[in-house]
């Protein structure tokens, strides 16, 4: 899927356009970046990002590598997601990167990492299941 299709795939999700999310391709790896925004802040005494977009983020980026596999067919829809936090996500730019695990007729099994200064300290986690759109 070439890079103009995939920002148009993000743009075309109401959650990701708030929080401003982008895509970048690494070779045939599709990587998000989250960047910086004070609305994307959870708490801003310490100051850290609201754990719900860290989330909210690794849900769009599962979505989008699974449509990225699947372009003529509609976004996949999440049946049950399970997000370990790992480290206060500092107000820098974050990345994810998703790894279908194994995708079945029906469902995807989705592994996604969000990261900040280094990809080997995440910050966050998510193992999901996704329901894949019916091809009619």
């Amino acid at each position: 899927m070439m890079k103009r299709k995939i920002d148009d795939l993000i743009a075309s999700i109401p959650y990701a356009k708030t929080l401003g999310i982008e895509a970048r391709l690494m070779g045939d790896d599709l990587l998000l970046v989250l960047p910086y925004l004070p609305t994307n802040i959870g708490n801003p005494a310490i100051p850290a990002l609201h754990g719900g977009a860290v989330g909210g983020f690794m849900e769009v980026c599962a979505m989008a590598e699974i449509r990225r596999h699947n372009p003529d067919l509609p976004f996949a829809k999440p049946v049950g997601v399970n997000i370990d936090y790992l480290r206060r996500g500092k107000p820098i730019e974050t990345f994810a990167r998703a790894e279908i695990v194994k995708k079945g007729r029906r469902v995807a099994n989705v592994r996604v990492r969000a990261w900040q200064e280094s990809f080997d300290k995440p910050i966050a986690a998510l193992s999901g299941h996704f329901l894949l759109p019916v091809d009619k």
